[in-house]
C-alpha cells in the first residue's frame, strides 16, 4: 500500500475547513508580501493524539499568519532646552512672509523658470 498525500488528510480537518483557511490565508501572505517587499510566514501546525480506543486518530489543525512588518511612523521634530519635542527649530528665527499687495498668483502651467 502506497503514502496517501498529506493534502488528503488536511482535507478531513474541520471537514475542509482547515485547508480553506490554510489557502486563504497564504493568498493574504502573497499579497502582503507583493506589496511589501519584505518576508512574511505562514505555519500550519499539525497534531496527531492516539484516541482512547478503537485505533482511531484525533488530528487537528491550526494556521498561523505572520504578516511582514509595517514600516514605522516617523516625524522629524526638535528638541527644546525644556525637553520638549516641536515641529519648528527653536533656533532657527521665523520669518514673517506676507503677499505681496497687488500680486496675483499665476497657475503653475503659466510659471516660466530661467
Amino acid at each position: 500500500m502506497s503514502i496517501r498525500p498529506i493534502t488528503d488528510t488536511l482535507r478531513h480537518i474541520g471537514g475542509g475547513v482547515f485547508i480553506d483557511t490554510a489557502s486563504d490565508k497564504l493568498a493574504e501572505l502573497v499579497a502582503a508580501v507583493d506589496s511589501s517587499g519584505k518576508s512574511g510566514r505562514i505555519d500550519l501546525t499539525i497534531s496527531v493524539k492516539k484516541a482512547t480506543r478503537g485505533g482511531a486518530m484525533h488530528i487537528t489543525g491550526k494556521v498561523k499568519l505572520t504578516k511582514p512588518a509595517e514600516d514605522p511612523m516617523e516625524a522629524m521634530l526638535f528638541a527644546t532646552p525644556d525637553g520638549n519635542l516641536v515641529a519648528d527649530d527653536p533656533h532657527q528665527q521665523k520669518l514673517d512672509l506676507k503677499i505681496a499687495p497687488g500680486a496675483t498668483e499665476k497657475p503653475a502651467a503659466e510659471l516660466k523658470t530661467a
